[in-house]
């Protein structure tokens, strides 16, 4: 089993930053991609980043230029710098890891509240 434990979220006002962060444990023998996604209320879960290697990310137009997703593969650690808030990014931001363990495995963050208000 793969277990996921999100940190980071919280109440900033807009223009101001925030790191969220999210570490993966368990049987884990290869992670293939890592990334964020975030679900305000009223509306459909939506990808927010993804990261396959340093060189290979993608991000939500809304997002680019603002966000940055990076990882850290000896920690089994994903995570994501917000600049630049806006009211609009206020929304539960979910990690999802995918990998390898002895059979192919989809894990899920239990999410973290961003809320981005003055």
């Amino acid at each position: 089993q793969v277990q996921l434990v999100e940190s980071g979220g919280g109440l900033v006002q807009p223009g101001g930053s925030l790191r969220l962060s999210c570490a993966a444990s368990g049987t884990i023998r290869t992670i293939y991609a890592m990334g964020w996604y975030r679900q305000a209320p009223g509306k459909q879960r939506e990808l927010v980043a993804r990261i396959i290697t340093s060189s290979s990310t993608n991000y939500a137009d809304s997002v680019k230029g603002r966000f940055l997703i990076s990882r850290d593969n000896a920690k089994n650690t994903v995570y994501l710098q917000m600049n630049s808030l806006k009211p609009e990014d206020t929304a539960v931001y979910y990690c999802n890891v995918r990998g390898w363990n002895g059979g192919a495995f989809d894990a899920w963050g239990q999410g973290t509240l961003v809320t981005v208000s003055s």
